[in-house]
């Protein structure tokens, strides 16, 4: 039973409450903060049927994030961050007529994330006529019409571009590419460009794949797992089980961030009884808080390090045999690092000569490593060339292509991945496209199209004139946002195919249309019967997914739906593809995908075998690299990091405890002890000593950048927190507003928001 959006009052960010951060993550407070607004929003038949659904073999899999699932699931195989996204989309809350009536575009601009997705689900599509302020109600086919005139009256398919969020499924990413493609462009931005980029440019041009090396079960089996730039206790839970189960095994753990997250000193596991009544795991054997983008020299100094042990023991440190079969550049990697200047090395990191060194003992110890990481190393402006290190230091003892080692970027979005399998990429290789031609036969675009930075620029400049986006919500989501804000009101058309409202939605061009889709908790019913979508986790597995909930609404279309008709309004007889029948059976999408997407061959059958079934992966299974030279590559890099003017911090952005990227739930962050309230700046009490300012100040933080912009943060309540010396964090998205545009990571061109240099001034300052 639905209901209409209930009174939503925002929160008074004037006065955030501050309390003692948490060193331990999960427990009692985590299944309460789970159930309580499941059970007040869904009701307790709505709860039952998703929550016990979530990441089992036969139900769907979580929206938020890509951690993949054990083969052997508990019932209660969910975490506080999947209850709180399945509550987000299975809520029977629904946007109703009458608020389109009630609010227009503009005074959607003034309200807060929170307040637009608490909303409810959006039902119906509607549109938003140039010279007009508000939505109204318009059928499907009106809705199609008007995309496709507008579409079809460009002067060039390139003047439009089709983003894509990590959340949609292998099938209608399939289509969605073939869409476009078939309509005649390669712009095809998505989320992978603002974080994992950086891992694919780097594993891609190293080991030839940019997916991790290692599965599930390798945690387990590892000696030492390295984790980097991460906060599992926050953005992917889960892992914290699989943590717990490789320090049951014995592995080591070592934590390497700026900031102490609780996730990564002590996880008391819900489905434990130390986890109810004791002091649960010990998660780190040993934390580095190392300065904002100081990795790339933690990296080169333990890589000398194993290369200096090797020198003083010829042949018993080094994996000889794995290096001369497999790899390239050995010899000039031992050149390049004889030099490294260890003061340098100390000055980048913040650390101690003794850490470094406990580090690389810990790895010498090992003979089966995982370096995991996240966005806090592939958003920094050397992002690729740091993750060219991790690759370096495996290799060096032949920690890829041996099970407990390998190399393992973790994805946020839980389909991101699989995206980008499916050919979600303004650059697919020429293999990709040939297949896709010799299959519908028509002659895809070849020129590299637009990624989300470049379709930003190029809505600035007048080149794109038609954004149309599958989920997410890029105008928050993107750096430098006056900027984007900007380029996004200058267009002549948006188009949003969502399950709620986000800023996206008001951030509009003269004409805009929302286009409401099912979401994945929802069962989907089409012509031959009910159909289940795909989706390929952080390790490369590949399962189905089946909704479990009636829709919210009898009007909404599946994703698949939504982009079939679109295709057959725009293209109409311009290709000859079966999009009714896609429509109809999701089958038929998926026999194209296992004739055009190396590794999903018999997809249809290997897709219905329990579990699913896991893509190849050449380094893991069998330790084969698809670069130009067929071997591993260990590359020579430039040491770089990030200096910061006298009276400057560096900046990171980051999530909180209650939000999904830029989804809020809610204005707490209770690991790191904030409630009500996410206008913070966390500094070391050493720098604020050193500023001339006092704990709990209101202060405004400027982005000191040398372009004309003024990119400020007003009001920010300053919080005393053990970050290094000279850094600082911020909420994202709202310090997004602080990143140029323009500073991104060399190689990826992703959004440089893990090394902002910022000036904080009294906030009563002029």
């Amino acid at each position: 039973m639905t209901r209409s959006n209930p009174p939503v009052e925002d929160v008074d960010e004037n006065s955030p409450e501050v309390g003692e951060a948490k060193d331990w993550a999960a427990g009692v407070p985590g299944v309460v903060h789970s159930m309580k607004p499941a059970l007040q929003q869904m009701g307790i038949q709505r709860s039952a049927k998703t929550l016990l659904a979530l990441n089992q073999k036969d139900g769907f899999d979580c929206m938020s994030c890509a951690w993949p699932d054990p083969d052997h699931r508990k019932t209660f195989e969910f975490c506080e961050n999947g209850a709180k996204a399945v509550t987000w989309e299975a809520t029977p809350v629904v946007v109703t007529r009458e608020f389109w009536a009630e609010h227009s575009v503009s005074d959607l601009l003034t309200r807060s994330e929170y307040w637009l997705g608490m909303q409810g689900r959006l039902t119906e599509p509607v549109y938003k006529p140039a010279g007009e302020d508000h939505y109204r109600p318009v059928s499907w086919d009106k809705a199609f019409s008007i995309i496709a005139q507008k579409l079809n009256s460009l002067d060039s398919p390139d003047q439009s571009a089709f983003y894509t969020s990590g959340r949609t499924s292998n099938e209608a990413a399939f289509a969605y590419q073939l869409f476009v493609r078939a309509f005649g462009t390669n712009n095809l931005p998505d989320c992978s460009n603002m974080c994992h980029e950086s891992s694919g440019w780097a594993m891609g041009q190293t080991i030839g794949i940019g997916k991790a090396t290692v599965t599930y079960n390798d945690f387990a089996q590892a000696d030492l797992i390295i984790l980097m730039g991460q906060n599992p206790g926050t953005n992917h839970p889960r892992m914290l089980t699989a943590l717990e189960e490789a320090k049951d095994a014995g592995a080591e753990i070592v934590a390497v961030n700026p900031l102490p997250e609780a996730g990564l000193k002590r996880y008391k596991n819900p489905q434990r009884v130390s986890g109810i009544v004791g002091r649960g795991t010990e998660i780190a054997d040993q934390f580095l808080q190392i300065r904002l983008s100081g990795d790339m020299a933690l990296l080169q100094a333990i890589s000398k390090r194993v290369l200096d042990a090797e020198a003083a023991n010829p042949g018993t440190v080094l994996d000889h045999e794995f290096l001369n079969k497999h790899c390239h550049g050995l010899d000039d990697l031992r050149d390049h690092l004889t030099y490294l200047d260890e003061g340098a090395v100390l000055a980048a990191t913040g650390l101690t000569t003794s850490e470094i060194d406990e580090l690389a003992e810990r790895y010498l110890r090992a003979d089966k490593v995982i370096i995991t990481w996240a966005m806090g190393i592939t958003q920094q402006k050397k992002g690729v060339a740091t993750i060219k290190e991790i690759i370096n230091l495996l290799l060096l003892r032949g920690n890829i292509g041996k099970p407990g080692a390998g190399a393992s970027p973790i994805r946020g979005h839980s389909n991101v991945q699989g995206d980008r399998t499916m050919g979600i990429w303004e650059q697919m290789p020429p293999s990709f496209l040939d297949a896709l031609e010799r299959e519908f036969g028509f002659t895809p675009p070849r020129a590299h199209g637009a990624d989300a930075v470049e379709t930003i620029r190029g809505m600035r400049d007048g080149d794109i004139k038609v954004f149309t986006a599958l989920g997410g919500n890029l105008v928050a989501a993107i750096s430098d946002t006056a900027a984007a804000e900007a380029a996004m009101s200058s267009l002549d058309m948006t188009v949003q195919i969502s399950t709620k409202l986000n800023r996206s939605h008001a951030v509009v061009g003269r004409e805009a249309l929302i286009l409401p889709t099912m979401g994945r908790t929802e069962i989907d019913r089409q012509a031959s019967g009910t159909q289940f979508v795909s989706v390929e986790d952080t390790v490369c597995a590949v399962h189905p997914s089946w909704g479990k909930v009636e829709p919210v609404a009898e009007n909404l279309l599946s994703e698949v739906a939504i982009v079939t008709r679109l295709a057959r309004a725009v293209l109409g007889q311009k290709v000859t593809v079966d999009w009714a029948g896609f429509e109809n059976n999701y089958d038929l999408i998926r026999e194209h995908i296992s004739h055009v997407v190396d590794g999903c061959e018999n997809y249809n059958e290997k897709i219905r075998q329990e579990g699913g079934f896991v893509l190849p992966n050449g380094p893991r299974d069998s330790r084969t690299f698809n670069t130009p030279i067929g071997k591993a590559i260990l590359t020579v890099n430039a040491l770089e990091h990030v200096e910061r003017p006298a009276g400057t911090l560096i900046l990171q952005t980051l999530r909180s405890h209650d939000q999904f990227n830029t989804t809020i739930y809610g204005h707490n962050d209770r690991y790191r002890g904030i409630r009500n309230g996410r206008h913070v700046v966390f500094v070391s009490p050493e720098d604020i000593d050193e500023l001339g300012l006092t704990d709990g100040q209101l202060v405004n933080v400027h982005g000191e950048y040398h372009d004309g912009a003024d990119r400020v943060l007003r009001g920010y309540r300053l919080v005393s927190y053990p970050t290094p010396k000279g850094c600082a964090a911020a909420y994202y998205p709202e310090a997004n507003a602080l990143v140029p545009l323009d500073e991104v990571a060399d190689g990826s061109n992703t959004p440089v928001s893990k090394a902002v240099i910022v000036r904080l001034e009294p906030a009563n300052a002029v």
